[in-house]
């Protein structure tokens, strides 16, 4: 809002149009849009034309009256009446285009751009004593009729005008950036209860109330947004448009922080422990339906927050993701162990189910938490735990497909994450990987293709095929015979390795002649 001066209201020669003030919902006043001011003056002018040439009947005249609106009203004052508004508006006259031809135009002298003019009275206004002009935006002024010792006692603003010089008769606002708003919160000085007044009003304009009662330094009011907005929930946009509006209040004496305290903690629990608390619930649940969509929220929240974390959260994030990834791998590794035992195949199906349950779920939590790793682009040390896991793989083949298949996607999620690189593991880790957990992949994957939904095949293929020929040549040699004869026997229910065959082909029998040939062309022409 720009800086206000102490002036006298220029006079000016206008023709009156009555219009109606517009009044929100709540019953709070607002300064008509250019385009309501237009739309009335223009219903006025096809009134006027309709009036019989020997004037305007009494009927008209009274429909064309002021009209009453509802009171900003004081119950902390005995003597209050209904505020009384009307609009002044100069305007530019110009005929129909299908009127032009019957009716020529007059030469008429240019005229100024139009300028609409709204008054506003408050309390009695016979006792009005202060006149306070607005001017905003689209040519619209507003003349407020207001009581000085009102204005003085609630405004800090209006107080330092009128204590300049004596007497004041009207004070300017110039370039006035939200002249409805600054109506309003005047009249919420003629209020007891700004509060209540602030109800069912929507947030957005509550700030721009809690701006302008700032400028005005009208505290009343402040508190009043205040506590608004510390007891009205916040929807999408607007705790951001809550949070940067009260930081950016000047003085520190309205005590904003019971607003704050609902994004800022004052607890002294470290946020990494509230984290860890989280984790292990999700982990530990053994409810289906609330296990799989908390899964999901926790790993899309983590992912917005992988932009913006610094480097210390991400660190205390990541030991804690490792300490549940190692806790599942112990349990996962003495379940095996356990579904493996001579003794337990004679155990009664009863007492078997709820061990490959657990299995399944082990399974499933180390696969949720190296997806969370991998899109944090820190699974580099997963990938060496996993690789290291050569008693867990052995006892691989001993479990029911059905019970194990959900560790083999641990081991497909891996190579997918190398094939993308999203994680850089070394080579010796990329090797052990393979050589540890290709196999027990290659005999689940039957069962991946067609017993479970997430599995994507050519993005497993392609991340197997490129982790492949991230190796030397001879290690990609080794790998691929050995894929090669287990293609030839079992066809589709191997994974297909082509592409990583073709490239590893035209390496080894390509590559060696053409880099010769080359040599030669080289040396001959030297």
């Amino acid at each position: 809002m720009a800086e206000s001066k102490v002036a006298s209201v220029d006079a000016r020669t206008t023709k009156i149009r009555n219009v109606p003030i517009a009044v929100t919902p709540e019953g709070f006043w607002c300064c008509p849009s250019q385009a309501v001011l237009q739309k009335t003056a223009k219903n006025q002018n096809q009134q006027a034309k309709a009036k019989p040439k020997g004037g305007a009947s009494p009927l008209a005249s009274k429909a064309s009256s002021i009209q009453r609106a509802p009171t900003i009203s004081s119950e902390r004052r005995t003597h209050s009446i209904p505020t009384r508004a009307k609009i002044n508006s100069e305007e530019q006259r110009c005929l129909p285009a299908e009127d032009a031809a019957t009716n020529p135009p007059k030469a008429v002298n240019e005229r100024p751009q139009k300028q609409h003019k709204i008054s506003v009275g408050f309390g009695q206004l016979e006792m009005s004593d202060l006149k306070v002009v607005l001017y905003g935006k689209d040519g619209v002024a507003v003349k407020m009729s207001v009581h000085k010792n009102i204005l003085a006692e609630n405004s800090t603003f209006f107080a330092d005008k009128l204590s300049r010089q004596s007497p004041v008769s009207s004070i300017e606002v110039p370039d006035c950036e939200d002249v409805e708003i600054y109506v309003e919160t005047v009249g919420l000085m003629y209020c007891s209860d700004v509060k209540q007044r602030l109800i069912k009003q929507t947030v957005p304009r509550v700030l721009r109330v809690l701006k302008v009662a700032e400028l005005l330094g009208f505290p009343a009011c402040v508190m009043s947004c205040l506590d608004y907005l510390e007891a009205i929930p916040w929807v999408g946009e607007e705790e951001e448009n809550v949070v940067s509006s009260v930081r950016n209040l000047q003085s520190e004496n309205y005590g904003v922080s019971p607003v704050l305290k609902r994004v800022a903690s004052d607890l002294t629990t470290p946020p990494n422990d509230t984290f860890s608390h989280i984790i292990e619930l999700v982990l530990r649940s053994n409810e289906d339906r609330g296990r799989r969509e908390m899964k999901s929220l926790v790993q899309k929240l983590l992912k917005e927050n992988n932009t913006s974390s610094i480097s210390g959260s991400s660190d205390l994030c990541s030991e804690t993701l490792y300490r549940s990834c190692r806790n599942c791998l112990d349990s996962l590794l003495i379940l095996f162990q356990q579904a493996t035992d001579s003794d337990f195949a004679e155990q009664a199906l009863n007492i078997k189910e709820p061990v490959f349950r657990q299995i399944a779920l082990e399974a499933d939590n180390l696969l949720w938490l190296a997806e969370i790793l991998a899109d944090r682009n820190a699974a580099d040390e997963f990938a060496v735990i996993w690789a290291s896991q050569r008693e867990l793989a052995g006892l691989h083949s001993k479990l029911p497909v059905k019970s194990r298949h959900l560790v083999s996607c641990v081991t497909a999620r891996l190579f997918v994450a190398i094939g993308k690189g999203e994680m850089l593991p070394s080579k010796d880790t990329r090797r052990l990987l393979l050589d540890v957990w290709l196999q027990p992949l290659m005999d689940d994957y039957n069962w991946l293709q067609h017993g479970c939904r997430s599995f994507d095949r050519k993005v497993v293929e392609e991340g197997i095929g490129r982790t492949i020929l991230t190796l030397p040549l001879e290690d990609q040699q080794t790998i691929l015979l050995s894929w090669l004869g287990s293609f030839l026997k079992v066809g589709d229910s191997c994974p297909n390795l082509q592409k990583a065959f073709e490239v590893w082909w035209r390496r080894t029998f390509i590559r060696p002649y053409a880099e010769q040939q080359g040599n030669r062309s080289q040396s001959g022409g030297s």
